[in-house]
């Protein structure tokens, strides 16, 4: 079945990004990472006020794989 898309807008395609438009069958990412962040990191937006007190972000991290991407070659 054919997709209708309307007006579209795109800021910003960053190397490891899917854009799609119309139909699809399969998207799978090539990569993965592991981000670290305190309170209130990825906060986005105009006037924001953030009020985290203390915070403590552990990175300890024990295990070898968190994410497999095998298989998506």
């Amino acid at each position: 079945m054919p997709a209708f898309v309307g007006a579209i807008k795109i800021n910003d395609v960053s190397g490891s990004s899917i854009v799609n438009i119309g139909d699809i069958y399969h998207a799978e990412p090539r990569s993965q990472t592991k981000t670290f962040a305190g309170a209130g990191s990825f906060n986005t937006g105009d006037y924001l006020r953030v009020h985290n007190g203390y915070s403590v972000t552990h990175t300890v991290d024990p295990d070898n794989v968190d994410n497999s991407n095998i298989g998506n070659s």
